[in-house]
C-alpha cells in the first residue's frame, strides 16, 4: 500500500505488509553505532546480557539474547545467507557487530522479496561495516548484481588524531534484484561549478559575455554538403549550415551567432550553464551535509540532505513508481520521493519518527499530500497497552494527538519541569511567539503534576500549559488547574491557562483550547514544497 507511514518492527511490517515484486526502489540507512569503541564493537560476548530497550539515536545493537535468537533463526533457514553469517561468527565471534549483522540478514532478505526484477536499493552505512554489509549483501542479492560502491563525502577533513586519518565519508551499496534494473543515466550530471572546473572544460569554454557566462564557439557547418535547402549566404559567407536561414537570422539577432572577425565563417555560442554538466563518478563530493544553518534541518541526528535522496530516486525509479524506506527516521526519502512524483512507503520502530514525519510532509505540502498511518493506536486498550510496555513511545504517540511534536531531549527528566513537548503560535503576522507546553503521563497523575506544570508555564512565560493522561483527572487537580486562571489573546479571547485532557478524550475528538491561528512545531518546520501563500504566518523559532 504505497503513502503509507508504518510504525513498527520494518521486518514484521515487511512480512505482514509490503506485497512481493510491489516495489521499485529501496533505501535504507540503518542505525549503526559507527562512534563505538572498535574494542566494544568487536569484542566477544557471552549472549547472556539481557535484550535492554534501545533509545531512540543511539544506535546501539548487542550480542544478547534476542541477538542469538536473530542469528539462530537465520542461520536454520539456509541458503547462502546463513552460510555467510556462520562464516561471520567464526570470524566475528559473538560480538556486537555480528548482533547487527544478525538483526539486518532477514530484513536484506525480505526487501529482496518485495523489490520487482527491475529494482535497485540503496544500503547507506560507514566504513565501520560497510565490509561486513557488502558480503550480506552479496549473499542475499548475488555478487553479480552488485552496481556501485559509492563514496558520498559528506563533510571536509577536520584535524588530524594521533592515530589515524580523519573519517568524513559515508559508504552507499548499490544492487539491482534482477539481470535488468532501471536506470536513468541522463540525472547522473553535476553541474559545472565556475570556482571547480578542471583545466581541459576551462580552455574549451575561454569566452566570457560581459555578464560573466563562460561559452565556447561552436561549428555551424552542415556535415552533410548535400543539402541545397540549407545552401545559403550568411554574413558574407556562404556555406552548408546546420540551420535554416530564418534560424540562423534569429540567432543572430538574439546574440548567439557571432563573426568572430571580419569574414571568418560564423559561429555558435554554446554556454557551459546550458549544457548537462560533468558525468558522475562513484565518488561524490558536491553534496554538502546538513548544517546547523541548513534551511532543510529539522533536528533529527542522522538527517541526510535532500540532494542526495533526489539523486538516488532520479537515477533509480521513474514518476509513479514505489519507494521504499524501512528505517525512515525524520523521512528525508519519503519527502524526496514525493517531491519527485513517487509513491512511498515508510517505515520506523518509533511514534518520535512517525510523528515528526507526519509534520515534515504537513508543513511542505498541506493538504495536497495524501497519507495513511498504520500501527498506532487507536482506541484505550491499545494505549494503555503502549504506556504499559514503552512510557516514551506512548509520551511521542500522546503529542501527536494534538499535533505537537516532541521535544528533542535525553529521555530523562531534567530541567525542563518535564515538559515533553511544545506548540507555538502567533495571534497576529508580524506579533511576538507564543508557547503552550505540554506534559504527557502515561502512570498515575496527581494534583502535584499540576503544580509542577503551572510552575514551568510561569517561570518560562507561556501561554497555555496542557497536561495529557491516562487516567481521569482528580477534583483537586481540576481546582488546581482552574486557580490557574485564563489567558488572554490580543482580541481579548480567554482561555484556560492550565488545561487537562486524558488520551480517552483526544481520541474522541476534542482538541485544545487555543488561538485560532495556532501554528505548531517544536523541532523546525520543514520547508514548504507547495506555491507561496501570501496570507502564510511567518514563523522562525530558531
Amino acid at each position: 500500500m504505497a503513502n503509507t507511514l508504518y510504525y513498527g518492527d520494518n521486518l514484521e511490517v515487511l512480512r505482514r505488509h509490503i506485497a512481493s515484486e510491489s516495489v521499485d526502489l529501496v533505501y535504507l540507512d540503518p542505525p549503526f553505532n559507527s562512534n563505538a569503541n572498535y574494542n566494544v564493537l568487536f569484542a566477544e560476548q557471552d549472549g547472556s546480557r539481557s535484550a535492554g530497550q534501545i533509545e531512540v539515536f543511539t544506535d546501539t545493537w548487542r550480542w544478547d539474547e534476542a541477538a542469538v535468537l536473530d542469528y539462530e533463526q537465520t542461520v536454520e533457514m539456509g541458503g547462502k545467507v546463513a552460510d555467510a553469517l556462520r562464516a561471520m561468527r567464526t570470524l566475528l565471534g559473538g560480538s556486537d557487530m555480528l548482533a547487527y549483522l544478525s538483526m539486518m540478514a532477514p530484513r536484506l532478505v525480505e526487501m529482496r522479496r518485495v523489490l520487482k526484477s527491475t529494482g535497485s536499493i540503496y544500503l547507506h552505512c560507514d566504513p565501520t561495516a560497510s565490509h561486513y554489509l557488502k558480503l550480506l549483501m552479496d549473499a542475499v542479492f548475488g555478487p553479480d548484481h552488485f552496481r556501485n560502491e559509492i563514496i558520498w563525502q559528506r563533510t571536509v577533513a577536520k584535524a588530524l588524531s594521533t592515530q589515524r586519518l580523519p573519517s568524513n565519508h559515508d559508504v552507499l551499496l548499490a544492487y539491482q534484484r534482477g539481470d535488468r534494473s532501471t536506470w536513468n543515466q541522463s540525472v547522473m550530471f553535476a553541474p559545472y561549478i565556475e570556482s571547480a572546473l578542471d583545466p581541459k572544460t576551462e580552455a574549451k569554454y575561454s569566452h566570457r559575455d560581459p555578464d560573466g557566462r563562460r561559452y565556447q564557439l561552436d561549428n555551424l557547418i552542415n556535415p552533410n554538403h548535400n543539402r541545397p535547402n540549407l545552401t545559403y549566404e550568411f554574413l558574407g559567407i556562404t556555406r552548408v549550415w546546420r540551420w535554416t536561414k530564418e534560424r540562423m537570422q534569429a540567432s543572430y539577432e538574439a546574440g548567439f551567432v557571432v563573426q568572430p572577425n571580419p569574414g571568418s565563417v560564423p559561429r555558435f555560442k554554446r554556454y557551459l550553464d546550458e549544457q548537462r554538466g560533468k558525468p558522475l563518478g562513484d565518488i561524490w563530493t558536491d553534496i554538502p551535509p546538513i548544517n546547523s544553518q541548513a534551511q532543510e534541518r529539522l533536528g533529527y541526528p542522522t538527517q541526510k540532505p535532500l540532494a542526495l535522496l533526489e539523486r538516488i530516486i532520479q537515477s533509480s525509479s521513474n514518476p509513479g513508481d514505489v519507494v521504499l524506506d524501512p528505517f525512515c527516521g525524520c523521512g528525508t526519502a519519503v519527502d524526496a520521493a514525493q517531491r519527485l512524483g513517487r509513491q512511498w512507503i515508510g517505515i520506523d520502530i518509533t511514534h518520535l519518527a512517525v510523528n515528526l514525519i507526519r509534520h515534515r510532509m504537513q508543513d511542505a505540502y498541506g493538504d495536497t499530500v495524501k497519507f495513511s498511518v498504520v500501527g498506532e493506536p487507536t482506541d484505550i486498550a491499545s494505549a494503555k497497552n503502549l504506556a504499559a510496555s514503552d512510557p516514551y513511545q506512548f509520551q511521542w504517540w500522546a503529542l501527536g494527538l494534538v499535533g505537537a511534536r516532541p521535544v528533542m531531549k535525553d529521555q530523562k527528566k531534567g530541567a525542563d519541569g518535564g515538559i515533553d513537548g511544545r506548540l507555538y503560535f502567533h495571534e497576529q503576522t508580524g506579533a511576538d511567539t507564543k508557547q503552550v507546553l505540554l506534559s504527557v503521563k502515561a502512570g498515575h497523575t496527581n494534583v502535584a503534576h499540576v503544580r509542577d506544570l503551572r510552575g514551568v508555564i510561569e517561570r518560562d512565560g507561556a501561554a497555555i500549559g496542557v497536561l495529557i493522561t491516562m487516567q481521569e483527572s482528580t477534583r483537586p487537580m481540576r481546582q488546581e488547574a482552574a486557580d490557574a486562571g485564563t489567558y488572554t489573546d490580543a482580541w481579548g479571547q480567554k482561555y484556560p491557562r492550565i488545561q487537562i485532557f486524558t488520551v480517552g478524550e483526544l481520541l474522541a475528538g476534542e482538541k485544545l483550547d487555543m488561538p485560532m491561528f495556532a501554528r505548531n512545531t517544536t523541532v523546525t518546520q520543514a520547508q514548504d514544497a507547495r506555491p507561496a501563500l501570501a496570507d502564510q504566518l511567518p514563523l522562525d523559532l530558531q
